[in-house]
């Protein structure tokens, strides 16, 4: 197999979770029926970009979702506990509003752009950023030649394994780069200077 190396970094469809507005990080949760559709629809269109395996946090709403596109494009699939959401602590299971009561001093920082642990005892920024290297260092040490493979994981994680592969500073990252939906995805293909982000916030 030649050509350029292809990662597709895709954020797990919906949970009722999400439609609440519902911080969940690491609180396992599964996909919502309108979740389960979206997961099927991004998997039809992913065939297209032709993955040769899917990798995916082992949360399940991740998981489920990868387990679609796996099986549309009839690949390999495996889950790794390192592409997990970032832990949010004791945000896990409150509402945006509450953590806005109860926490107004970190959701100031968040907004400041600030990177601390989220939830008193959950994870930065940084900490996602480190864990998720070693994933990726793994994963980009037996990708070959040609392949592309779909890394099926959260909304945090996901803006922050874009950022690590191209070597965008994480603050900045967060700063320009809009969070992606459900089910919404972004490529990145490898060139002769690096990496780059191809698509962004795509969706089927």
């Amino acid at each position: 197999m030649s050509g350029a190396r292809r990662i597709v970094v895709l954020r797990h469809g919906q949970t009722d979770h999400n439609a609440q507005g519902i911080w969940q990080g690491q609180l396992d949760s599964d996909l919502s029926a309108l979740g389960h559709e979206q997961a099927r629809a991004a998997a039809r269109a992913l065939v297209a970009l032709g993955p040769t395996r899917v990798v995916a946090s082992d949360l399940r709403r991740a998981a489920e979702t990868g387990q679609d596109v796996a099986r549309e494009c009839a690949v390999p699939f495996a889950t790794d506990a390192r592409w997990r959401e970032i832990h949010v602590g004791e945000w896990a299971g409150m509402t945006s509003a509450e953590v806005r009561d109860q926490y107004p001093e970190d959701q100031d920082r968040l907004l400041r752009g600030e990177d601390f642990r989220r939830g008193g005892h959950g994870e930065s920024v940084a900490e996602v950023a480190a864990r998720i290297r070693e994933a990726l260092d793994d994963l980009l040490a037996d990708l070959g030649a040609g392949e592309c493979v779909v890394i099926a994981t959260h909304g945090v994680t996901g803006r922050t394994v874009a950022a690590e592969l191209v070597g965008l500073e994480q603050g900045l990252a967060w700063q320009a780069l809009s969070g992606l939906g459900n089910c919404h995805w972004a490529e990145l293909v490898e060139g002769r200077l690096g990496w780059r982000i191809q698509t962004w916030n795509a969706s089927a």
